[in-house]
Formats: C-alpha cells, sequence, structure tokens
C-alpha cells in the first residue's frame, strides 16, 4: 500500500501539513478608568495533596484598582459571568464604554461569557496561545498577592480563603502604593482624586524647595505626574502614526 502511494506521491510527512491557527497580538488602551479591564483565574492551594480552590480577579487596568472577585471550589463560566455583571453593575458601565481583556481558559473562552459581554456592548479580548505577557496586569496582581509576605501558601478551607482575600484587596486597593501610577493607591486613581493628592504632594515639594533651595540641585522638583495612556501591549512608534 505504501509503495503504491508512494508511487502516486501521496505519502508525505503529516506534521508538515499541520497549519496553526492565526491569532492577532492585542494591543489595547486605556486613558482612563472603566475603559479596560482584564481579568483571570489563579489556583489557590488547599489543605490537602491536589486540592485547589480557584481565585477569580477582575481589576481595573489603568488604575490597578480590584473591581471584582471570588474565591470557589471550580473553574466555571457561569460563576465568572456572574462575577463579571456584578462587576459591571457595580461599576455603573454604560454600553460601548468597556473592554476585558482575559487569557484563553475554557471560561475565559465559554459562549456564556461571551453572549453576556454581547448583550452589555462589552468587546472582549483574548491573549494569544501560550503568551502571559499579553495579561501582565492580572499576572502582576496574582505576584503580588503570592509573594506578599502574609501569604500562607496553603488554606485550610474555602471560608479561610476568603477571609484572607478579603483582607488582602482591602489592601490593595486602598493602602499599596503602585509604582505605575505614580505611588498613588488604585483607589485613589480609580475614584478621580490623582489630580488633588498630586496638587498636595507638589505644594509640599514647593514648599521644601523654598525653604532649603540648595538642597535641590536641579531646580524645583516636581510631583511625578500619572501616565497619560496605558497600554496592553504597546504598538511602535510608527504603527501609532499609520493610525
Amino acid at each position: 500500500m505504501y509503495r503504491i502511494l508512494d508511487e502516486a506521491k501521496a505519502v508525505k510527512e503529516r506534521r508538515n501539513q499541520r497549519q496553526n491557527g492565526h491569532y492577532e497580538k492585542p494591543e489595547l488602551l486605556a486613558t482612563g478608568p472603566n475603559q479596560l479591564w482584564s481579568w483571570d483565574i489563579t489556583k489557590l492551594k488547599g489543605p490537602q495533596k491536589w486540592n485547589h480552590y480557584h481565585l477569580y480577579v477582575v481589576m481595573d487596568v489603568y488604575s490597578r484598582y480590584v473591581v471584582g472577585w471570588m474565591i470557589a471550589e471550580r473553574e466555571s463560566a457561569l460563576l465568572a459571568k456572574r462575577l463579571i455583571e456584578h462587576c459591571c453593575q457595580s461599576q455603573k458601565i454604560r454600553r460601548d464604554q468597556l473592554t476585558i481583556h482575559a487569557d484563553r481558559g475554557s471560561a475565559m473562552r465559554s459562549k456564556t461569557v461571551a453572549q453576556l459581554m454581547a448583550d452589555m456592548g462589552i468587546v472582549k479580548s483574548h491573549s494569544r496561545p501560550y503568551v502571559s505577557n499579553d495579561n501582565p496586569y492580572s499576572e502582576a496582581q496574582f505576584k503580588t498577592l503570592k509573594y506578599h509576605c502574609s501569604f500562607p501558601g496553603t488554606f485550610g478551607s474555602l471560608e479561610d480563603g476568603r477571609a484572607y482575600c478579603a483582607e488582602f484587596f482591602e489592601w490593595y486597593n486602598h493602602h499599596h502604593r503602585h509604582g505605575g501610577i505614580a505611588m498613588m493607591t488604585a483607589a485613589d486613581v480609580h475614584s478621580g482624586k490623582a489630580d488633588m493628592i498630586r496638587h498636595q504632594r507638589q505644594q509640599v515639594l514647593q514648599k521644601a524647595y523654598q525653604e532649603h533651595p540648595e538642597r535641590f540641585v536641579k531646580g524645583m522638583p516636581q510631583a511625578q505626574p500619572l501616565p497619560d495612556a496605558v497600554w496592553i501591549n504597546k504598538p511602535t512608534p510608527l504603527k501609532i502614526e499609520a493610525a
């Protein structure tokens, strides 16, 4: 059979026939709160080997504010839908206002979540397969969680995990100062208090300069401003100009 197929040139290396799908690199921009959200699911170790809890987190990319989270015993599209719906209601998201970015997990790509976003006028975006850098803000937030000095490593029960995360996200939103948003808290940026805080900082710096100008060899110090834009995969300058 193979001799006959070979004579007919019908025998080929099958792996060379495989065609991988083409995935566009997501390039997403946020210039203020509630324009671009990122969400993901991570596992928290339970009391026994192979026992995990699933932590769902939805965060605003511009302000780094965690707009919603939940812990469940499984990864579920229905639970993800309920969380996203609750976040949109609590933030009063209007139609055609928001883009939500996620990786390519089963819950993220489910029809249940896709239908919810379509009904609410939300633009959905997904990372490329096996490219963690396409969802950097959620990945960084999970790293902050798991490398925090108070993180226990394992949780004795679902209630233990929820109690810890409630305290952690309160700290993360209202006390943790982020280098990417001018050392302000996520809550301050998300609520629109950033300009007032920067003005207060500038007044303190100006007073210090007036009292001791010799300490500032480069002249009047300036309070660090917020970024004008936050990107997921910022395009090259030539591409931005072409657009």
